[in-house]
């Protein structure tokens, strides 16, 4: 695993309109010498150096050009909204492992038991087990620990999935018909896996496995994707290319 601390400065982040200013700045429509003071509320340079890393390494980084397209679409369209703020959080889970580790150990655990309440002692346990094998996090201090755990509460909160201050109370979205369609897409561009069945990746879609296998074989949906689905076997093949998906949908 590579461990950093991204979750800190991510939770830090108040404005997610400088996503779209990076964005634009590297297709070379702002001007080199613009102020960023004009597109966000980042406020110096140390700052706008320091969130605009964390940002291209966790938001705006791509394992393959098919997520970059259906990110992009999302990002492009609506800018920052509920939907393409779940997009964010796909994509930063796939690039920081302590985030998807944190995911699968802490939130989703508690996510699919029904629990109410997310506490930061239960991602700081997490972490704390994870340091057990983990030489990267030898240095961390319980301080530390308790910080990043502390801001990837406030992350999640940011991306909708928690509300609350004191108490971070757990959400329970469900994805409209658009939204399922691109994590459908999103799953078959990063699972390497043949049998998806076996995917990590699935408990991103925020439904147990047989309610998210019956809303698939809807025949609503066939127009985008065509499944083969033996009981415990996935395979889906989609039909629209990555970069028309979203368009396709609007």
């Amino acid at each position: 695993m590579k461990i950093n601390t991204d979750i800190n400065i991510l939770g830090g982040l108040k404005d997610f309109n400088l996503i779209l200013h990076l964005i634009e700045k590297s297709d070379g429509i702002i001007a080199a010498n613009s102020s960023v003071q004009m597109y966000s509320s980042v406020k110096t340079d140390k700052s706008y150096r320091l969130f605009g890393k964390a940002i291209e390494d966790n938001f705006l980084k791509y394992r393959n050009s098919n997520i970059q397209d259906i990110s992009m679409s999302i990002l492009n369209e609506e800018q920052i909204s509920p939907d393409s703020l779940l997009q964010l959080f796909w994509n930063a889970s796939s690039n920081n492992d302590l985030i998807h580790y944190l995911n699968q150990q802490s939130y989703f655990p508690a996510f699919y038991s029904g629990r109410l309440i997310l506490k930061k002692d239960d991602a700081s346990a997490c972490i704390k087990d994870l340091k057990q094998s983990e030489q990267a996090l030898g240095g961390w201090s319980v301080d530390t620990i308790d910080t990043v755990s502390s801001k990837y509460l406030t992350l999640l909160k940011k991306f909708n999935l928690l509300e609350g201050s004191q108490k971070k109370t757990i959400i329970h979205p469900y994805l409209n018909d658009k939204m399922f369609v691109m994590f459908v897409y999103w799953l078959t561009a990063i699972e390497t896996k043949s049998n998806l069945l076996d995917s990590e990746w699935l408990a991103y879609s925020f439904s147990e496995k047989p309610i998210f296998i019956e809303r698939l074989m809807q025949k609503k949906f066939s127009q985008y994707f065509q499944i083969q689905y033996t009981g415990d076997k996935l395979k889906i093949e989609t039909t629209i290319p990555y970069s028309q998906i979203y368009y396709a949908l609007n």
